[in-house]
C-alpha cells in the first residue's frame, strides 16, 4: 500500500524532481499548443525541452536533496 510522506507539502515545494516534472509538463503543453498560433518555431524545440526536463526529473529523483529540509 502507498502512503503519503509526512512532509509531502514541503517535498512538492522544494524537490527538484517535482520542479523539473512540472517544467516538462509545461513544455509538453506548449509543444502541443504553440504550433496552432506560431509557424516560425521549429516544432521539435519544445518536445526536446520536455524530454530533457523529464530526464532531469528522473535523475534528480534518485539524488539526495539535503537542502530541501532546511
Amino acid at each position: 500500500m502507498m502512503y503519503l510522506h509526512p512532509e509531502w507539502r514541503r517535498i512538492l515545494r522544494k524537490a527538484w524532481s517535482v520542479r523539473l516534472a512540472a517544467l516538462a509538463g509545461t513544455f509538453a503543453v506548449v509543444d502541443a499548443v504553440l504550433p496552432l498560433y506560431v509557424d516560425s518555431l521549429p516544432r521539435s524545440t519544445f518536445a526536446v525541452l520536455a524530454g530533457v526536463s523529464a530526464f532531469g526529473s528522473i535523475i534528480t529523483r534518485a539524488i539526495a536533496q539535503p537542502r530541501m529540509w532546511e
